[in-house]
């Protein structure tokens, strides 16, 4: 019988889409816990260590710039040698940057911590698409679900994070800083071990469509122009930039409002539980009540913080508003990796997520770095009502592609 009929694919088993996602946010909360030490304690340590303290900034600043030039490049690798291997690959940087930086501390070397940062963003760039993954390894009605699974591994780390680098900075004192990043090393290394151990790789589940895995990929010009993945785009980007432009001003606007600065501290903090938190139960909400429906919810959670920022600068205003932004970027960006999820076939994988991704850090990097200077030009009121036409941006993207979704439902069905 040689000229029998192949045997096709199988589509992923359910069990390897829920092993990933439990394997992806254990991950995932490693790396949060690597990120937060780093970015609680590079700012300082780089004005320890620079030989001019106007390039006190350039190690944290180089965090973002590696992960946003690596981005792109580590999509197509993850397609080329599986996410197994690319992921382990990508917490190898962040352990070989945490090795780094200690022995830059250890030896008062600026350009060598300057190489230990961007290993570490090499690291975040990786870490970028472990929801991604987790995506692909389900069925479409599971998508939301897997995406907010790996999230909630941010929620012990986001509080653990700056706890651990205030336990760990004085490990080996005199040598300030040097135990902390010693943590960031052990972290990556760990989550190395963990994908390598126990992720598996899967084909994506969107092959489970009829003929798609046949279909030849299309150009990136064709992709972007699809209703779902503008949508996609604009929850992603609108929803990380109004989060991070927000988030990096609000201790400085804490302080200069009075408030001390533990009082700044812990309302990140609590900003960081709205941001977290609401992956557990964010798929089960997306399940019941619709992906659109808990898109223009987040919308409304961002509006709702800028409006509560402007009204007050009390400081349960501060706590009330970042925690409002928190839970408002968890729903945009939930439902948002859901849409970029949906919009591609399984062979435009790499240049569709590699493209929204990379945009995504891209204005991420550019509002982190905006933060401050228009803070001190304008005012917090001023900053929080800025992210008001911006996110109204998002809600006529979104709309577009909730009516093209109906008519194209009603050609259905006329037909």
């Amino acid at each position: 019988m040689s000229d029998a009929a192949p045997v096709p694919s199988l589509p992923t088993p359910p069990a390897a889409g829920r092993s990933n996602a439990a394997v992806l946010a254990l991950c995932q909360g490693l790396f949060t816990c690597a990120i937060s030490i780093d970015l609680t304690l590079t700012g300082l340590t780089g004005y320890q260590l620079a030989p001019d303290k106007s390039l006190a900034t350039l190690p944290f600043a180089l965090i973002t710039v590696a992960g946003a030039i690596v981005t792109w490049f580590a999509s197509f690798l993850l397609q080329k040698i599986g996410r197994r291997a690319g992921f382990t690959l990508g917490a190898l940087f962040g352990a070989a940057g945490g090795a780094i930086s200690v022995w830059s501390v250890w030896h008062d070397h600026f350009w060598m911590f300057c190489v230990g940062t961007a290993c570490v963003g090499v690291f975040q760039a990786f870490a970028q698409y472990y929801r991604l993954a987790a995506a692909d390894s389900v069925a479409g009605p599971l998508k939301s679900r897997a995406i907010s699974i790996v999230l909630t591994g941010g929620v012990v780390a986001a509080v653990l994070g700056p706890a651990l680098a205030s336990w760990s900075r004085d490990l080996f004192a005199p040598v300030l800083f040097a135990g902390a990043y010693l943590m960031v090393a052990l972290l990556g290394l760990a989550s190395a071990l963990l994908v390598f151990s126990l992720y598996r790789n899967v084909e994506p589940a969107a092959q489970e469509a009829s003929g798609a895995a046949d279909l030849p990929p299309r150009p990136l010009a064709v992709i972007a122009r699809q209703p779902i993945f503008i949508a996609a785009l604009a929850n992603n980007v609108v929803g990380s930039v109004s989060m991070m432009f927000v988030m990096t001003a609000a201790p400085l606007a804490a302080v200069a409002c009075m408030h001390s600065i533990d009082d700044g501290a812990n309302v990140i903090q609590w900003h960081m539980v709205g941001m977290y938190a609401p992956s557990l139960f964010a798929g089960a909400l997306i399940a019941r009540f619709g992906l659109a429906r808990m898109l223009f919810a987040g919308m409304a959670m961002n509006c709702i913080a800028a409006l509560v920022a402007m009204a007050s600068t009390a400081l349960p205003a501060f706590y009330a508003a970042l925690f409002c932004l928190g839970v408002g970027w968890n729903f945009m960006f939930v439902g948002g990796t859901t849409l970029l999820a949906q919009s591609y076939r399984p062979s435009e994988r790499a240049r569709a997520q590699g493209a929204g991704e990379f945009l995504r850090y891209a204005a991420t990097a550019l509002a982190t770095l905006a933060a401050g200077p228009a803070l001190a030009h304008f005012g917090w009121s001023t900053l929080n009502a800025a992210m008001l036409p911006v996110v109204a941006l998002a809600v006529l993207m979104t709309l577009w592609w909730v009516l093209a979704g109906r008519q194209r439902g009603a050609a259905g069905v006329a037909a």
